[in-house]
């Protein structure tokens, strides 16, 4: 709080003008001591009040609404006894865009100080500000003079000064100095005029300048004929009222248009990629991503971020493409927000505010985008809100959405549009996208090339998906680069980037029946399990790391000082950067959770390679995304080949972390790629060969229920799934019969179907490699109980397949069948030792589990077992919160639970001596 000054002598001050600017001149002056006996402003605008006539009527200071103060060049004598009866010592002229007369300048004993923005008696006029800037001035400032009849000529009292960045614009030299300096300035200055300190510099004429209002069109437009950086300044001299004008003709149009141009900066690198664009009297302009290029005549480049053209303002990066506003579910608390932001407007414009009510055409100006940003800010509690989000949206539906995409992270200018497949399915129509997502916009791939992608249940192909080049991973990885490194994601909180994860994964939960659609369509996943697990537990897992964003942190580390100073040190950890992943297909949707959500909640950005052959979630999902105000390029989603489109993303520069799931050879190939590429950071979970023993001391009826589902859970397809079973030799003939005959009830056929608990094999390749598989068990020897042949009806069905007899020698006791096989052998009565130098005889050490009854047996295994994840007396019991991934040629590194998010962290240690 502002202290009151008590050695001066109070003043009784009128203060004439308007404004923001006039408001906290108004406040300042009061907690000086000095006294305001009158408020002379303009009248109301429609109901629109100034807010120096709202404040004076809150604290009980006469106000008049001047219409005029003068006629045919004499001071109308009613205005002047109006004026005349507040008896005022001093006027303080802070903002006033009206002419007053000499008559009310000199009537008070201490005559009418005026604030100018402005080093006087450079640039005198109502456009100071903005020739400052057009006149390229290293230092600006601002200036309270003695009010004279030459307007801005009169004696200086003080003058404040600050230095001219090559970037500012009006608004950013008011901002950080003309206006908060010039309120303490003008403070100051009645304070000096108090005391009677207050000095009367004559202005010299040496230097003085007489420049124009900028308010009709010809001052307004761009000299070609002047050099960039000429040009530059007078883009932001203009920048954001009234704006420097060129004409150009927009491509598909057939004349030129007058635009207007905002934003502009020295562009100092190397000439983008884009599309030119003809520019009327100058070279070609270039649309590239980030502006418009145009250039002087010395060939300097000037950058424009907006234009103004038919009195919309938009981004000149999308001059020349269609726009449309973004659809998004909102909350109960956005929508609440949204009602607070329209009663901010209602009392700024003093009107009924409807959703097309537009900010400017209501009769608001640039004093009341000031007003209305920093009004906004403090109710939304957002920092990145600018003037320019006004300008950029100034109809209320358009700025309200915009401020709430902002609290989301993301900036919401576009609508996602996509070339959709339409499907009917499960009682549903499914609607989804088969492109590229590539920086929040699906695309078609460079060169066009597709991949179908086949119904396991019916082999009918779906739809032909966009199949991604080493062009498209380039274009992902900068998107995902530029995202990271100056994007709003970059900006925005820990905790706003976990309010938008779980927006997105109440999208999800939202959209779950169709998500599950989609991926029993796609990858044959039973319906039942597909929601409840697929789709069901990746909502969990974006939940679970929507909670993790704001409790990363580091530690203090106490280390030996550098007497006689002491030290301290501190660990940050920080997100990695552009991170690339590469899913499997037996859960598409899952493991693209699993990895991504603790990648986003460590901050960082994704380009993933969904699996080649059922890319259909991840693309609804990237859908979902935009929808959730996830910024563009944060995810990016590239279907294609491993062989290319995988290959590129292992091998790119600019990829820092690379996680995969998939099998150990390919792994092998991934890690080379990424050790000789940036040796990036690389998490792999990899093949198993799971090992489950069971003692005849356990449950016997829910070792074969669950032993089954360790085996046929997702039809086999399944990283942990048990590999071989080793029955312990008193049990093994009841456990068999048991497990064929309960095998034999499984319901296999249509995955849609509620009552079918087996489906398709995931596609055509992986339906002969297990067929092949069952042959090499049965010529090796191993006694087939039971399956292991297709069914005879369209879609790539296999019966769930029993082998007994199987030694260790033996294929299929050493490899990984990814399928519904389940593989037997016995072991002798009470051998522990025997059975676990078998269980751990495999480079494999994925998941392992026993059944017992006897907890010292079960904990010996536990701790004798090779492998990342042990189930005891349960199978398939994975949780969001457990850490989950293996040893050996399984892989390393881990997915879920805490230890997930290290993989996507790097911790930085800072040692400050003091």
């Amino acid at each position: 709080m502002q202290s009151t000054i008590t050695n001066t002598v109070p003043l009784k001050i009128a203060i004439i003008g308007q404004s923001a600017f006039a408001v906290d001149v108004f406040h300042r002056l009061r907690q000086h001591g000095h006294i305001v006996v009158g408020v002379f402003t303009v009248p109301d605008k429609g109901k629109r009040e100034d807010p120096l006539a709202k404040v004076a009527q809150e604290n009980d200071v006469p106000i008049f609404k001047i219409k005029a103060w003068r006629k045919a060049g004499k001071p109308l004598p009613e205005v002047l006894d109006i004026y005349k009866n507040v008896n005022a010592d001093l006027n303080v002229l802070p903002y006033c865009s009206q002419f007053i007369p000499m008559e009310v300048i000199n009537y008070p004993r201490l005559k009418t100080i005026c604030y100018h923005p402005s080093l006087l008696p450079r640039h005198r006029g109502a456009s100071s500000i903005n020739w400052t800037l057009i006149c390229g001035d290293k230092t600006a400032g601002l200036t309270i003079f003695w009010a004279d009849d030459g307007l801005d000529t009169g004696p200086i009292l003080l003058q404040e000064k600050c230095e001219v960045a090559e970037d500012d614009t009006v608004d950013t030299l008011y901002k950080r100095f003309l206006y908060p300096v010039g309120v303490t300035a003008v403070a100051r200055a009645v304070d000096l005029v108090a005391d009677g300190t207050a000095p009367h510099e004559p202005q010299t004429e040496k230097g003085a300048t007489y420049d124009p209002m900028l308010n009709k069109p010809e001052l307004q437009k761009i000299d070609w004929n002047k050099t960039g950086l000429e040009i530059h300044n007078f883009i932001r001299g203009m920048d954001s009222v009234p704006g420097a004008t060129c004409r150009i003709r927009i491509p598909g149009e057939p004349d030129f248009q007058e635009v207007f141009l905002f934003g502009s900066s020295i562009w100092k690198g190397s000439k983008p990629s884009g599309n030119e664009i003809d520019v009327e009297g100058a070279d070609p302009g270039l649309i590239h991503e980030d502006g418009l290029l145009i250039s002087g005549h010395d060939g300097v480049l000037v950058n424009v971020k907006r234009v103004k053209i038919g009195g919309r303002m938009k981004l000149a990066a999308v001059l020349d493409q269609v726009t449309k506003q973004v659809t998004v579910e909102l909350t109960q608390e956005e929508k609440a927000q949204i009602d607070s932001i329209r009663d901010i407007w209602e009392s700024i414009l003093n009107c009924e505010i409807e959703e097309d009510t537009d900010f400017f055409a209501s009769g608001a100006g640039s004093m009341d985008v000031v007003r209305l940003v920093e009004e906004v800010k403090d109710l939304v509690k957002i920092e990145e809100l600018e003037n320019e989000d006004v300008f950029m949206s100034p109809v209320f539906s358009e700025f309200s959405l915009n401020v709430i995409l902002k609290k989301r992270g993301g900036t919401g200018k576009q609508e996602v549009e996509f070339r959709a497949v339409e499907v009917e399915a499960n009682g549903m129509k499914l609607r989804f996208p088969c492109q590229l997502f590539i920086n929040g916009e699906f695309v078609d791939a460079d060169g066009g090339k597709t991949l179908g992608t086949v119904n396991p249940s019916n082999e009918e192909i779906i739809c032909q998906v966009q199949c991604a080049s080493p062009k498209d991973v380039n274009k992902a990885v900068a998107a995902a680069k530029k995202a990271f490194e100056s994007g709003e994601w970059s900006k925005i909180s820990a905790r706003e980037r976990g309010q938008l994860l779980y927006k997105l994964a109440d999208l999800m939960h939202q959209h779950r029946e169709e998500l599950a659609t989609i991926e029993s369509i796609d990858s044959g996943a039973v319906y039942t399990l597909a929601l409840k697990t697929h789709v069901g537990m990746s909502i969990e897992t974006w939940r679970y790391f929507a909670g993790w964003t704001d409790k990363i942190q580091g530690t203090t580390i106490p280390v030996s000082h550098a007497r006689p100073n002491k030290n301290l040190s501190f660990t940050k950890k920080e997100p990695i950067g552009v991170c690339g992943l590469i899913t499997p297909w037996n859960y598409p949707l899952m493991m693209l959770s699993w990895k991504m959500a603790a990648c986003l909640a460590a901050g960082n950005t994704v380009v993933i390679k969904p699996a080649q052959v059922c890319p259909l979630t991840a693309l609804k999902f990237a859908e979902l995304s935009v929808k959730a105000g996830i910024p563009p390029g944060v995810i990016n989603v590239l279907p294609g080949t491993g062989s290319v489109a995988g290959q590129a993303i292992a091998s790119h520069p600019d990829v820092r972390k690379l996680g995969f799931t998939g099998s150990t050879e390919i792994g092998q190939v991934i890690m080379k790629s990424c050790a000789e590429s940036n040796l990036k950071k690389v998490s792999l979970e990899l093949g198993g060969k799971s090992p489950l023993v069971i003692f005849s001391d356990c449950d016997l009826d829910k070792a074969v229920r669950l032993g089954m589902q360790s085996v046929f859970f997702n039809k086999g397809e399944n990283c942990i799934a048990a590999g071989r079973l080793f029955v312990e030799e008193s049990i093994h003939d009841e456990f068999v019969r048991r497990v064929v005959q309960e095998t034999k009830k499984i319901n296999i056929g249509d995955p849609l179907n509620r009552s079918t608990s087996h489906g398709p094999q995931n596609h055509l390749a992986h339906l002969k490699k297990l067929l092949e598989y069952v042959e090499i068990g049965v010529k090796e020897g191993a006694k087939l109980e039971y399956g292991g042949k297709r069914l005879s009806r369209p879609g790539y069905f296999l019966q769930p397949t029993i082998f007994t007899g199987v030694e260790d020698h033996m294929f299929i006791a050493k490899e990984e069948s990814f399928g519904p096989v389940m593989v037997i052998s016995t072991f002798s009565n009470g051998d522990i030792d025997g059975v676990l130098r078998r269980a751990n005889a495999t480079e494999y050490g994925l998941a392992s589990g026993v059944f017992t009854k006897d907890l010292s047996k079960a904990l010996r295994f536990a701790e004798k077992v090779d492998a990342g994840t042990v189930f005891v007396n349960t199978y398939n019991k994975t949780d969001v919160a457990a850490p989950f991934g293996g040893f050996k040629q399984s892989g390393f590194g881990k997915d879920l639970g805490q230890e997930a998010l290290s993989e996507y962290l790097k911790t930085k240690c800072v040692t400050i001596e003091y």
